[in-house]
């Protein structure tokens, strides 16, 4: 952690006297360029340049196609029928992203980074003093070559297959890749590759990426796509009269659900326009919301069902209401539990037999001995003394 704030402070400094140094001449330098880079038709490009200067300077983008007659021309942003993306901030230097998306043939050629701090840079009769400093990069955009692809079910298992047409570039592996997990991985060159799958196709639903390493990077998609898996959060709800109820249930599996509908056995189709019922979709989610529960009304089996264009699928969830009651019912029971005991032990003590009492009259008669023997004692002294 040490090493790694002293390194920065360094880079710091180092951008500073940079700074200084620009500053004092006047002039812009670049502290990073824009790369070369090699993409397919289709895919996406950015481009990076950063400059330094005091003023701080100015950056542009211009583009020189490799027809031989074509020159330099100017970038903006939403150039190209709105596929060019220009960002740049001015803080302490200067920085600025340039990207083009769906790439295609044309977009193949020089882009060139240019940062200029002169006064007169934009004028359009005065020269600048100091002239346009220029950082380049070539973008090399190669026709994307086919993917075609194949899932064979055998036995509880799926096997995903992609091969590519030729011509492509040199493979040196493969990848499959699903929701951004690598599932397996290699080094081999071939132009075909396969993953399995053990389980059913309903159980594994989405989208499969087959990746062929090479410069650029291949990558094509396998869908395996079923009707709807439609699940409920919870099977069995519980709701209070008089609040509101909600059930939910969804769709893991792919395609996503393009319509959703709830119904209530014996009841019938439920929809927002009767009032008491709010239903709430949104791709492979949906909602119920039931107002102001009643126990007779409300208590019962509600279905959902959801639709894509593989086929249609349901869940069931059974709603019970309680009484705003209900909730008093353990207290009142714990109130009747205490009474009873209460009353039982009452009972007892009414019923136990008394313990007996001793008489007093038979020990109030009996003579103190010890007082008699003490007066008789004293008799005795009294008559020898005489």
């Amino acid at each position: 952690m040490a090493a790694g704030a002293a390194g920065t402070r360094a880079v710091l400094a180092l951008l500073v006297l940079c700074s200084m140094a620009a500053g004092a001449a006047g002039t812009t330098g670049f502290i990073k360029s824009p790369l070369s880079q090699k993409r397919l038709t289709q895919d996406s490009v950015e481009l990076y340049c950063e400059a330094i200067g005091n003023p701080i300077p100015e950056i542009q983008w211009w583009f020189e196609g490799n027809d031989p007659n074509e020159t330099y021309a100017q970038l903006w942003d939403g150039a190209r029928q709105d596929r060019v993306k220009i960002n740049a901030t001015y803080n302490l230097h200067s920085t600025s992203t340039i990207s083009i998306t769906n790439l295609t043939d044309d977009d193949s050629g020089m882009y060139e980074c240019r940062a200029s701090n002169d006064p007169d840079r934009n004028h359009l009769s005065k020269s600048p003093k100091v002239k346009w400093i220029r950082s380049q990069a070539n973008v090399f955009v190669i026709e994307r070559p086919e993917i075609g692809f194949q899932v064979i079910e055998s036995s509880d298992k799926l096997i995903l297959t992609c091969n590519i047409s030729a011509p492509h570039p040199t493979i040196t592996g493969h990848k499959w890749i699903y929701k951004e997990k690598i599932l397996q991985e290699d080094e081999n060159t071939g132009a075909s590759t396969s993953y399995t799958i053990d389980g059913k196709k309903e159980e594994h639903s989405g989208i499969y990426e087959c990746v062929f390493e090479a410069n650029p990077q291949i990558i094509g998609e396998v869908n395996i796509s079923v009707s709807p898996q439609v699940m409920a959060y919870k099977k069995s709800e519980h709701g209070n009269e008089g609040d509101t109820g909600v059930l939910t249930c969804k769709n893991p599996s792919f395609p996503a659900v393009t319509s959703w509908s709830w119904h209530k056995s014996g009841h019938g189709l439920l929809e927002n326009a009767s009032g008491r019922y709010i239903i709430k979709s949104d791709g492979n989610k949906t909602e119920l919301r039931i107002l102001k529960l009643d126990i007779e009304q409300d208590t019962g089996d509600y279905f959902c069902n959801g639709t894509n264009s593989f086929g249609s699928g349901d869940a069931k969830v059974n709603l019970r209401v309680r009484s705003r009651l209900a909730a008093l019912w353990p207290f009142l029971g714990i109130v009747a539990e205490v009474l009873v005991l209460v009353t039982i032990i009452f009972i007892y003590e009414k019923r136990r037999k008394p313990d007996e009492v001793p008489d007093d009259d038979d020990g109030g008669s009996a003579p103190l001995k010890s007082n008699a023997t003490n007066h008789k004692d004293k008799n005795v002294r009294q008559r020898n003394a005489n």
